[in-house]
Order: C-alpha cells, then sequence, then structure tokens
C-alpha cells in the first residue's frame, strides 16, 4: 500500500536531441540508459507506481506527467528494448478523497476511460508502442488498481499483454527467455493491501478491497483539506477481559488506525458517514468509527464493524492470494507501514524459498527505489530492485524511477545487468546498478 508506506513516514530544459539519444544526461549516467551498445533487441524496462488519476486536482501524477509521456517515447525509438513492464499502480483507484463519488455516478469502465482522457498523452504514448508491436508492453496489477478488470486495462490500452493471477489484482511476471526474473508489485504480502475476499462479504459481496483502500481515501481527504485540524478523536483502548490470541491481534490492529488518526486529521467527526463509495461491491457511505476497533465501555472486548475477523482470516487470505511463505498475524498487522519489510518479503518469498528457481526480483509499491544485492537459500548471489514511483512527490526520496535489465549473452564473461535509473527535471541519472551470471 505505497500510500500508507510513504504518508505514514511523513510524509521535479534543454532542447531535444534527435532519436533515442535525446534524453538529457547527467555525469552519472551513460550515453543512452536504453542502449546496450549492440544491436540485440534485448533490453527489459520496468516501471510502476504511475498513480495516473481521473481528476488532476487531486491526483498524485500532475507535474511529472510531461516527463513521463517523452520516457515512454524514448524507449519506443531503441533498437535496443525488447520490453516495458509496468509492475502495479498504473492506474489510481484509491487514492480519491472519502467524499468524493469515484464514479461520478457511473462505473469503472466509465472511470478507467476518464483516466486515458486526463493522462492522454502518456496513455497515447503507451498506446504507440502497442501498436507498432515492436517492444512488448506487460502489466501487473498493483494495489491501487486491485479491483481493474483486464477488459477495463484492455479497453485504455488495447492489445497490452496483462500478467495476472488466477486472483483479481495479483500478478506476477517473469519476462519471455527470462525465467530467472520475477517481477510483480509486491503489496501481496501486506495486510493493509492485498486482496480481501474474506471480509465484508455480507455488507459487499465478491469485495476484495482490503483496508488500505478505506485509508488512502481518508489519508486523500486530508491532503484536500489541507492538512487541517483534527475533528475528532479516537478514544485509547485498554487490554480486553479476553486473553485469547484474536483480541491482542485486534489491539495491534487498532494501534494502526490510532496512528493513523493521528498523523492524518480531517475535519469531519469520526462518526460522520463521509466515506463514499459504490465501488467493488460495496454502495453504503462509512464513517471513520466504522472502521476502527472500539469498546463499548474500557476493559471490554475489542469489536470493529468493517473489517469484523480480519485479525482471523490473515491466514486464508494468504493462502487464497498464493503466498508461498506464510507470515504470522502478529508481524503483518506490525509491519503494514514498514517498506523494508516489503524488502524482506522479496528476500524471503523468493531467494529464500527452496521452491522458487528465480534469481532477480523486482518490486514497486513501496516508493522506495533500490538494488539490493544478496544470496538465496543455495549461496548464490541474488539481485532485488525497487523501481520507485512516478509520483510528483515522494518525501525523502526522489521520484521519476525506472529499472533496465540486460541480460546475459552466450559470452562466458557477460553479466545479467540490473540498473537503477531517475529522471527528475528530465535528466538521466543512474542511481545505482549490479550484475549477476547464472
Amino acid at each position: 500500500m505505497r500510500t500508507i508506506l510513504r504518508l505514514a513516514i511523513l510524509f521535479l530544459a534543454m532542447s531535444l536531441l534527435s532519436g533515442f539519444t535525446s534524453l538529457k544526461k547527467s555525469d552519472s549516467s551513460e550515453t543512452n540508459p536504453f542502449s546496450n551498445g549492440g544491436n540485440e533487441k534485448n533490453m527489459i524496462v520496468v516501471i510502476s507506481d504511475l498513480h495516473l488519476g481521473a481528476d488532476l486536482s487531486y491526483a498524485e501524477c500532475k507535474n511529472n506527467l510531461g516527463a513521463l509521456e517523452k520516457l515512454i517515447k524514448e524507449i519506443k525509438v531503441s533498437p535496443n528494448v525488447k520490453e516495458l513492464v509496468i509492475a502495479g499502480d498504473l492506474i489510481d483507484e484509491w487514492f480519491v478523497p472519502a467524499t468524493t463519488d469515484t464514479y461520478q455516478g457511473s462505473d469503472q469502465a466509465d472511470f478507467v476511460r476518464r483516466i486515458a482522457t486526463t493522462n492522454k498523452g502518456v496513455f497515447d504514448a503507451l498506446n504507440g508502442i502497442i501498436q507498432e508491436g515492436l517492444i512488448l508492453v506487460t502489466y501487473v496489477p498493483g494495489n491501487h488498481d486491485l479491483t481493474i478488470t483486464a477488459a477495463n486495462i484492455e479497453s485504455i490500452l488495447p492489445g497490452i499483454n496483462q500478467a495476472r493471477d488466477a486472483v483479481l489484482g495479483l500478478g506476477t511476471y517473469s519476462p519471455v527467455g527470462c525465467p530467472i526474473i520475477a517481477i510483480e508489485h509486491g503489496h501481496r504480502y501486506n495486510l493493509f493491501c492485498a486482496p480481501d475476499p474474506v471480509s465484508n462479504q455480507d455488507i459487499a459481496p465478491g469485495t476484495i478491497m482490503p483496508p488500505g483502500y478505506f485509508f488512502t481515501r481518508i489519508a486523500a481527504l486530508y491532503v484536500k483539506q489541507g492538512r487541517p485540524a483534527p475533528g475528532g478523536t479516537t478514544p485509547i483502548l485498554t487490554t480486553g477481559i479476553s486473553t485469547e490470541e484474536s483480541q491482542d491481534l485486534l489491539y495491534r490492529y487498532w494501534k494502526m488506525w490510532y496512528m493513523t488518526t493521528i498523523m492524518f486529521p480531517i475535519t469531519n467527526k469520526f462518526d460522520e458517514d463521509i466515506i463514499l463509495t459504490n465501488v467493488n461491491g460495496f454502495s453504503g457511505s462509512y464513517s471513520v468509527n466504522d472502521l476502527i476497533p472500539y469498546q463499548s465501555s474500557p476493559g471490554e472486548l475489542i469489536k470493529v464493524n468493517l473489517f469484523n475477523g480480519i485479525q482471523d482470516s490473515w491466514e486464508a487470505r494468504q493462502t487464497l492470494n498464493n503466498v508461498p511463505i506464510h507470515i504470522a498475524t502478529s508481524r503483518a498487522i506490525d509491519s503494514v507501514n514498514s517498506a523494508t519489510e516489503t524488502d524482506y518479503q522479496a528476500n524471503l518469498q523468493y531467494f529464500m524459498n527452496p521452491a522458487s528457481d528465480k534469481r532477480i526480483v523486482v518490486f514497486g509499491h513501496t516508493h522506495q527505489p533500490k538494488i539490493v544485492a544478496s544470496q538465496n537459500y543455495k549461496n548464490e548471489k541474488c539481485i532485488y530492485a525497487n523501481s520507485g514511483t512516478w509520483i510528483d512527490h515522494n518525501p525523502n526520496q526522489t521520484t521519476m524511477q525506472f529499472i533496465v535489465i540486460t541480460p546475459q549473452n552466450a559470452d562466458a564473461s557477460s553479466q545479467t545487468l540490473v540498473k537503477l535509473y531517475n529522471f527528475e527535471n528530465e535528466v538521466v541519472t543512474k542511481m545505482t546498478e549490479n550484475s549477476l551470471r547464472f
């Protein structure tokens, strides 16, 4: 849930040269990030967390749209790029102020079309690559586009390759000819962001929206209201009369929501039904109090309205979401705000998992770009990379990042290269790189 991670931590031109060498470079970049120095078409570019919205008055990617469009056009004319992978959060159904009707009385298909219209330059550039057919464009879903259907993505990017699990809202992708690479968004391992097909079925049959969706709606309202003084307060819970693990877990869950109300206050009272839904099975309007665990009186059992029983269903959710190595519920709750936990899960689920043969893993989700080398359970070198984000403001981090992977060739001296770049101010800067041979 990158919005949680970003806000909880609290939580930009020279003339163009011709052709694909028109990107400006800093002293720390090569001649061209999309050139392998030869004629082979083998480079894989990964971007993620574009967070394209339907309304630029609140969308998180607005000022960076021109640079994003420019970068996509540079990828298109590169003779060496084989594939462009969009690793989740391409479009944003979550970062919408709580009081805003996301679909404006219509449906998801119309919402997605509005996003394509609002961000026309970016979608025209992507469609230009897809239609030309020389570079494969692959989309992997993230949490902010968790419920966006394959049909609706296809409607705005006809012909795009979609790497989806059988479970809606998830996907893991290995580029053609590169089975040792795994690319996914990374939200599968986060209790607030992974699909939740268990909770709220009596309220919204068929829903998979996790609590992070509601968190993000409140956080977006906080931003829209200009970071105001709080209109309500959250009662402090005491440890309940029960010693059951379920109550302890629900208390931990309460603490996460308590921190949210402190860090991201809104002017509205907590009992106001301000969160407009009408998405993914939900049809009602909800209050902050509907989300926060409560006690009828001090020391009594802790209860919660929305996501009732979430502390007991994490095991089932992990099974349904195909998580290879299950994460303890207490750890999952306590680490919902942790970017390093997402990095750790990449290592655990792939490199330390005897059932996995992956040596290079790329996540998005945290908006914290990096490349980290480690070893797997067989003491082989592995590389984890995070592709960062394209939102306008990424506190304490740069923005506008992308990963470039150049697979090794048959030459015994050749290495598979993984490089992380930044494109702020439309200047290409190589941030870091690593390599391995397999």
